[in-house]
């Protein structure tokens, strides 16, 4: 195991899942707090900590096990995401739950780093088909991993009768690394869609624009995904349909054989036409599209801060009127109105008590997705959990690492 020391920090970088193990024995054995790391795309998220001392997982890269046939695939946890969707695309394949590039939010090399596959589930994160496929966590089969302890267990298999018991993949996806090292994961892949085509609806205003994508969503047109994008995040599209439409679009995705897909942009375009004018993307500014909605690319002002809202779709209008009146900021709109992203500018506090009180009435949250390291210490990030939940939790990271090994308050204050 590689051992590089700084003035004041060490980093190990393990190279195999037993050295894993040593390195997180000898940190609970010196009480000596650690930063789990893999790619580095997501150092922002969460809450800021000060651990002197880095668990580098960029050793652990490569997949593992691959049946295109059996629709799973195993990679060491630090393998890139763009590895494993380069070899997802050979057999015309993907990860349904499309994992979000998280480099681009916070400005790693540019956005060129994707992350992990083990960074990508233990944060949770999915893409614009989350409506349609689910969470990261629905396609995490299984895993190997090294508790807080350091102890070895697994979970799971490479099929989802295989999860019995305890489900611990589902614990462990959006934990942040909180609760016990991943070696290796095990998770679903799916055939990729022959075509893809994005029906878009020019100048509806955020109201008319929950309605529609509710219309479609409720519909049999089995659409897989649908958002919104006000005027100024149009504009900062590199998809010159939707860059120079000069007001606002709405997004709304079908994907599938051929004929299917356009047999059901027809009946979207009938049942849509009431809401404006109606244009049609295919398979590459499709694409394009897409994945600027997923990476959060369409905000103009690199240091603001930004929020991710989780609202019923029906209230999403309302949560953003609100806020526009209160602190201002650009927002659009993502899994048919229920995920609304929020940009504004830099406050101490960001704004947090007005966003949150803004969401509290729907039973929706909010999570401070972007904001500098002071801000971050200051100000809850996740959620704050009622007594009864955040009780539960301190249970549950003092069952799996009871001296505080792993990832020490990236989630909670004081962990």
């Amino acid at each position: 195991m590689e051992v590089a020391d700084g003035t004041m920090t060490k980093t190990l970088k393990p190279e195999t899942a037993e050295q894993v193990l040593d390195a997180i024995k000898w940190a609970a054995g010196e009480g000596m707090p650690l930063a789990v790391r893999g790619q580095g795309s997501k150092d922002g998220f969460g809450r800021a900590v000060d651990i002197p001392h880095c668990l580098d997982l960029t050793g652990l890269s490569g997949i593992k096990a691959y049946e295109p046939s059996e629709l799973y695939m195993t990679a060491l946890a630090a393998t890139p995401v763009a590895e494993i969707e380069a070899a997802l695309r050979q057999n015309n394949q993907q990860m349904s739950f499309e994992p979000p590039n998280m480099g681009i939010l916070y400005g790693g090399a540019n956005g060129e780093s994707e992350g992990s596959i083990g960074g990508a589930i233990g944060c949770n994160l999915a893409g614009p088909r989350r409506i349609q496929a689910g969470a990261a966590r629905d396609h995490f089969l299984g895993f190997n991993a090294v508790s807080g302890r350091g102890e070895v267990f697994k979970s799971g298999g490479t099929v989802v009768k295989n999860v019995t018991g305890f489900d611990l993949s589902k614990l462990l996806a959006g934990s942040f690394g909180t609760l016990a090292v991943m070696t290796d994961v095990t998770f679903k892949v799916m055939p990729a869609a022959e075509k893809t085509r994005t029906v878009l609806i020019l100048g509806a205003d955020d109201a008319g624009a929950m309605v529609a994508m509710a219309a479609s969503l409720g519909s049999a047109n089995e659409v897989s995904a649908a958002a919104h994008l006000p005027e100024a995040a149009a504009a900062l599209s590199g998809v010159s349909y939707v860059a120079d439409a000069g007001q606002a679009v709405t997004a709304v995705r079908v994907e599938g054989p051929g004929p299917s897909v356009e047999h059901r942009c027809r009946a979207l375009t009938a049942l849509l036409k009431e809401f404006g004018e109606i244009e049609e993307l295919h398979s590459e500014n499709s694409a394009l599209l897409w994945r600027e909605i997923r990476d959060v690319r369409l905000f103009d002002a690199i240091d603001n801060q930004i929020w991710r809202l989780s609202v019923p779709p029906a209230a999403g209008a309302n949560v953003v009127a609100s806020l526009r009146s209160d602190i201002g900021g650009r927002v659009f709109y993502d899994w048919g109105g229920g995920l609304i992203w929020l940009s504004m500018g830099t406050r101490s506090d960001a704004g947090h008590e007005t966003v949150r009180a803004a969401v509290a009435d729907t039973g929706g949250h909010a999570t401070l997705i972007r904001a500098d390291a002071d801000v971050r210490q200051r100000v809850p990030v996740f959620e704050p959990q009622a007594t009864v939940l955040k009780d539960l939790s301190a249970r549950v990271k003092q069952g799996f690492d009871p001296n505080g090994v792993l990832n020490p308050g990236r989630m909670v204050e004081g962990e």
